[in-house]
């Protein structure tokens, strides 16, 4: 048979370079078409929902929250399994549904499902998380800062406001999570003596600056069948107008916030740190969406990056090499192509 074989392959050469020609070109498309990742993404199609509740302990995240979302989502469409983990402060919900399942029909059954769910008056509304996989976080970025001329709460605003929104506007990025540095914040300070003098309570304050960092509507006005819209610029944008936010006013004389308290930016309470080489930073978290391939979006990150250089301080440093998934991929991709090379020639010499 295999006589046969060779001799039919002798007498029709053309043909079987023809042939082979085709398989290799397929060959080559096929390969330049498969998708590549450290592992394959087993896991199905999941919707994260996320909830915040400022100062409540986790029995209660358990009870007040995280169990009247499960219950919602029980029963909902192509549901299979509904995880979740209660924390101080946070409640993470997966929806876990059937395989095949459609994940923005599965994103609009949990929206559809949470907006009715009755939760304390001071907890905000369920957020969902950005659509991801097991596998998908594909990076770690730091940055740091050289001989600590720029602040932390500095780097953690590049972080967020400039290294952050310019990653996420790359194809296939679906969230970057700063970790780490301090988190800019107005504080204020109150002077515990004057506010006994004026009779003014911290929630008064709190009130005060609440409503200084909002414009009030003031609807529109009608003259000679035009329409004009009436606005309130009264919204605070610096610090100086916060302090001069008004409490109430005593017998025709004002009492601002800057009367009872000081009013400033700081960094907000710490619940952890973040650090490279052993020395403070901010961590970037670099997640890409399911599908996406990991070697170009590291391409066009890492353009980006160098993009970015340019616009930072001097001694803003972004590290790349903390953690890259491509390189276990190009590592993988490597080794099989060496594989296969040494396979080709042991074929060659054998025959």
């Amino acid at each position: 048979m295999l006589t046969r074989l060779i001799i039919l392959s002798l007498h029709h050469r053309l043909v079987v370079l023809a042939a082979a020609a085709i398989l290799l070109v397929m060959g080559a498309v096929t390969v330049a078409r498969t998708p590549v990742d450290v592992f394959p993404d087993l896991s199905a199609p999941t919707v994260t929902i996320v909830t915040e509740g400022m100062g409540m302990a986790p029995e209660e995240m358990e009870l007040l929250v995280s169990f009247p979302i499960e219950s919602a989502l029980n029963g909902a469409p192509g549901i299979r399994r509904v995880r979740s983990v209660s924390a101080s402060g946070i409640s993470v919900i997966w929806a876990e549904f059937a395989w095949g399942e459609d994940i923005y029909r599965a994103r609009q059954i949990v929206a559809e499902r949470i907006q009715k769910v009755a939760l304390p008056d001071h907890v905000p509304a369920p957020e969902l998380g950005p659509i991801s996989s097991v596998m998908g976080e594909i990076t770690f970025l730091a940055l740091t800062s050289e001989g600590g001329a720029t602040s932390l709460l500095d780097l953690r605003r590049l972080a967020e406001t400039v290294v952050r929104r310019n990653l996420l506007s790359l194809p296939g990025v679906s969230q970057v999570v700063p970790i780490g540095g301090d988190v800019r914040e107005f504080q204020a300070e109150v002077d515990v003596p004057a506010l006994l003098q004026h009779g003014v309570g911290v929630e008064e304050i709190a009130e005060a600056l609440s409503r200084a960092t909002r414009n009030p509507a003031a609807g529109f006005f009608v003259d000679r069948g035009q329409e004009y819209l009436v606005r309130g610029q009264a919204r605070a944008r610096t610090v100086e107008d916060l302090a001069d936010a008004l409490i109430h006013v005593d017998d025709g004389v004002p009492l601002a916030v800057r009367d009872v308290a000081r009013v400033g930016i700081g960094a907000a309470p710490k619940r952890g740190i973040a650090a490279f080489n052993a020395k403070p930073a901010v961590i970037l978290s670099v997640t890409k969406q399911p599908g996406a391939n990991t070697l170009a979006m590291m391409k066009d990150i890492n353009a980006m990056l160098d993009e970015l250089s340019h616009s930072l301080p001097d001694d803003v440093v972004i590290e790349r090499e903390s953690f890259r998934q491509s390189d276990f991929i190009q590592t993988a991709i490597d080794n099989v192509s060496h594989a296969l090379r040494d396979g080709a020639i042991l074929v060659i010499l054998v025959l």
